[in-house]
């Protein structure tokens, strides 16, 4: 791999570390809550890669939910990396099953937003340079829990504040993303299905069922044009 594509990868990947590092350290400062050490904060968000998953985790276990539904509430708001897979399978298809799975194992809304943006611009974008946006986001997320579990000792920062930067990271990539009229309805249906669920009280699941209602509008979208 040449030096060029490294820098190329890390050029694509600094917004998403810079904003990573910032909600990182809130997110340590809350995993120190609950005891979290700084390693244990570094190894926990290296191993299970998830912002709004690590969020929930010392949410849930301050309110003192039971350990099995704090498991099943992660597990449902995680299953949308499930859809992230099908959307880079027709450019990962000649990749070996190895490599690709070692790419999906690190891949976050954020990353996601990047790579397929740039697999779908037909400008040579490989799995090594979408590795590379992959692994240094990853080490800036991890390195910056590690130090807010550090500092968790004598920091406290409001969950609104946090909950406003993931929020804002997601709008920002999200804009990015609209160039089309099927994009933009993709994106109407998920939002218009996340709403719903939040107004039943379906918190739970409103990620999920948002997701499947974006795809599903995506995919009705691009057969009726194709008629």
């Amino acid at each position: 791999m040449r030096a060029q594509d490294v820098r190329q990868a890390l050029s694509l990947a600094a917004p998403v570390m810079l904003a990573y590092a910032s909600i990182g350290v809130p997110c340590g400062v809350m995993e120190a809550q609950v005891g979290f050490t700084p390693l244990m904060a570094f190894l926990f968000s290296a191993t299970y890669y998830s912002g709004a998953g690590q969020f929930m985790v010392s949410n849930l276990w301050m309110a003192g939910t039971p350990l099995a539904s704090i498991v099943l509430s992660v597990s449902l708001v995680t299953t949308r990396q499930l859809l992230y897979s099908a959307a880079f399978a027709p450019y990962l298809g000649k990749e070996r099953r190895r490599r690709a799975l070692g790419f999906a194992a690190l891949v976050t809304d954020e990353t996601f937003g990047v790579n397929l943006d740039r697999f779908s611009s037909a400008d040579g974008w490989d799995l090594p340079r979408a590795n590379v946006v992959n692994v240094a986001s990853m080490l800036s997320w991890a390195c910056a829990n590690g130090v807010g579990a550090a500092l968790g000792a004598v920091l406290s920062l409001p969950t609104d504040v946090m909950s406003f930067g993931m929020t804002a990271i997601f709008i920002c990539l999200l804009v990015g993303q609209l160039k089309g009229a099927a994009t933009a309805l993709t994106c109407l249906a998920a939002a218009l299905g996340v709403t719903a669920c939040k107004l039943l009280g379906l918190d739970d699941v409103a990620i999920v069922v948002g997701a499947v209602a974006g795809v599903a509008c995506g995919v009705a979208f691009g057969e009726v044009r194709d008629q």
